[in-house]
């Protein structure tokens, strides 16, 4: 049996979006008011919250091809 191996692009999407949601989560709690106006702004906050989210999704995707890629003895 085959060692399971994670995807790179998994391993590099899901690191810069674990970023993204501290960054947003930061920007909801204020951290971020005295480096930038624009991120004092709570739009700030959810861009990169759902920024995050986009990145999870695009980790997720190479994870299943491997995972159904497996499956099928690839």
């Amino acid at each position: 049996m085959t060692p399971h191996h994670w995807p790179w692009t998994f391993l590099f999407f899901s690191a810069l979006g674990a970023v993204s949601l501290l960054a947003g989560i930061a920007a909801f709690a204020g951290l971020f008011a005295n480096v930038h106006p624009l991120l004092a702004d709570e739009m700030a906050g959810w861009g990169l919250v759902v920024s995050a989210i986009a990145c999870f999704l695009s980790g997720a995707f190479p994870l299943v091809l491997r995972r159904l890629a497996e499956r099928e003895g690839a």
